[in-house]
């Protein structure tokens, strides 16, 4: 008895016909199934990236004209949470010109600040009072009465009764619809500080010293810089229906990566937010720089060897492992996840070496720009050529040493300083201020 099989391909499907004799058997039918994509996988928030802090707000601004125009057709309140900062402000611009280009109305809004200074004068240059209404309130056809902004000129002793009035006021209002976040160097969103508990509701908080520094900008000194602040709390921001959290920039980038990626705790107020069933991180490319997916790609998924990406891998390693890029061995990449760069390219003493060479033809002499020279040679008498301006750090001419005990070479690529504690026979390496 003869079986015959036949695999006929269509868009989705694949049907396999089994055969005995002329009489159909069986025909089993499977769906395909499409790739999956693993770049992001090791993100507990979702994360979006465009290429500048101009697309990524002009994202951010398109999801909250839909929301509240959605809203107007229920002829219903669109309660938004909004944050202060430099990172909305290109965001409210491009809300203001919605508005003024497309007749984006604001009349069935409602609006609730995450924070403001205390104390603080509300008409002072620096109050976020006076932030909303340059930046916002005074261009758009908001109703004043549907503004609310914690007041920084409370009393002291009603700031208690003030902070639980402004909770009863989001509740009233049926509760945030969106909420807009910015974060701090420190992973501090609104003023919640690093500590803040995860149930913390809108209350008096101290400001830690690395965000006083950050906001010294807005003030003459950082003595200026008030130590207090009334914020929403965690707890307040969590119960948004929908948030949307923007940063932008490389100073970003470690703190994003800590609060998308690692473990939530209160030591990343930021991280909190994993907890939440609709939020997203809306970053720049500099500020997803730090990111697994950018970063380390290779440990995502399938990862395409280039010379760059094997050299952007290794000098990963290298400097995580504080090991001299010809010094590490196949159980070092092994362990560290590039085990199919070694299935792909082989031993690891050839992959070190071509990593070395890669690194040595990016070097100059002069890391400014001018006289571009390579840094590692192998002629035995090199004659450097002296700069426009005189410079007694450098010598103008440099003999190798044959008794030279334990080479080494001090290179560096662009920001970057490698220590390569071997070397391949006859390279010899110039002197660098470093």
């Amino acid at each position: 008895m003869q079986v015959f099989a036949a695999t006929i391909l269509f868009p989705a499907i694949d049907i396999l016909i089994s055969l005995t004799g002329n009489k159909r058997k069986h025909i089993y039918m499977a769906t395909k199934t499409a790739p999956i994509d693993l770049a992001d996988s090791f993100e507990k928030i979702p994360v979006k990236i465009y290429p500048d802090l101009k697309e990524g707000s002009r994202f951010v601004a398109q999801q909250i004209a839909d929301l509240i125009r959605a809203k107007q057709q229920k002829k219903e309140k669109c309660v938004l949470g909004l944050a202060t900062g430099s990172t909305p402000k290109t965001l409210y611009a491009e809300l203001v010109r919605m508005h003024r280009e497309e007749k984006l109305s604001f009349k069935n809004v409602v609006t609730f600040n995450l924070d403001e200074y205390y104390p603080i004068d509300n008409k002072a240059l620096q109050s976020y009072d006076r932030f909303m209404r340059v930046n916002l309130f005074d261009h758009v056809d908001i109703n004043p009465k549907n503004i609310h902004i914690p007041n920084g000129e409370t009393r002291k002793e009603a700031i208690k009764a003030h902070c639980s009035d402004y909770e009863k006021k989001i509740k009233e209002a049926g509760g945030i619809d969106l909420q807009i976040l910015g974060i701090g160097n420190n992973g501090h969103i609104g003023f919640n500080e690093p500590g803040s508990g995860i149930y913390s509701k809108t209350r008096l908080i101290t400001l830690d010293t690395s965000t006083r520094i950050a906001n010294s900008y807005e003030f003459a000194n950082i003595s200026e810089v008030p130590r207090l602040a009334i914020t929403m709390g965690i707890g307040t921001i969590l119960q948004s229906r929908k948030i949307i959290l923007m940063a932008w920039g490389s100073g970003k980038a470690p703190v994003i990566k800590m609060a998308a990626e690692d473990d939530d705790n209160e030591h990343v107020p930021a991280s909190l937010l994993q907890n939440h069933d609709d939020v997203t991180f809306v970053v720049d490319e500099a500020a997803a720089s730090e990111l697994t997916r950018n970063k380390s790609p290779w440990l995502t998924g399938d990862c395409e060897w280039t010379p760059k990406m094997i050299k952007k891998a290794v000098v990963n390693m290298a400097l995580k492992l504080k090991k001299p890029v010809l010094s590490l061995t196949n159980a070092d990449y092994n362990e560290y996840g590039l085990s199919d760069l070694l299935v792909e390219k082989g031993d690891a003493y050839e992959i070190n070496l071509q990593v070395y060479y890669l690194l040595r033809d990016s070097i100059t002499g002069w890391p400014g720009g001018e006289n571009l020279i390579p840094i590692c040679l192998t002629t035995r008498n090199v004659q450097i050529p002296t700069r426009r301006k005189s410079s007694s750090s450098l010598p103008t001419r440099m003999m190798t040493s044959s008794a030279w005990a334990a080479p080494f070479s001090v290179c560096r690529t662009r920001d970057m300083r490698f220590m390569l504690a071997t070397r391949p026979a006859g390279i010899l390496p110039l002197p660098m201020n470093l």
